[in-house]
């Protein structure tokens, strides 16, 4: 597979991945009965996707095992954002659309520039 292809398919994953975390926060927001079972349905899928067009990209671009700093962060940000909706029970909502924007961004910038 291309680089194009793991870039537009993690693209994907993160579509499906803030889809769901806003969804769940919306959810959270209005407190109407129990989460709905497709926001984590999405939620996983998006997780996999990402983890898998990451890796391929990984790949695709030679780096290998030890990781540069940047590639170590992105998986820390990958294993929050997968517990995000654990994470967001214990605080208010309005904080949680914060949190997750700024954890999003974080990523997105990580892996644009490579700080490190």
């Amino acid at each position: 597979m291309s680089h194009t292809f793991y870039l537009v398919l993690h693209i994907v994953g993160l579509v499906l991945l803030t889809s769901s975390l806003g969804g769940m926060l919306m959810h959270r927001q209005t407190g109407t009965g129990e989460r709905p079972r497709m926001l984590a349905i999405l939620h996983g899928v998006g997780l996999f996707l990402l983890l898998l067009a990451g890796f391929g990209m990984l790949a695709r671009l030679g780096i290998m095992w030890p990781w540069p700093g940047w590639v170590a962060l992105k998986v820390v940000l990958f294993i929050v954002l997968g517990g995000f909706p654990a994470f967001s029970k214990k605080f208010d909502a309005g904080i949680g659309w914060w949190v997750a924007i700024f954890l999003i961004l974080l990523a997105a910038w990580t892996g644009i520039t490579k700080p490190f």
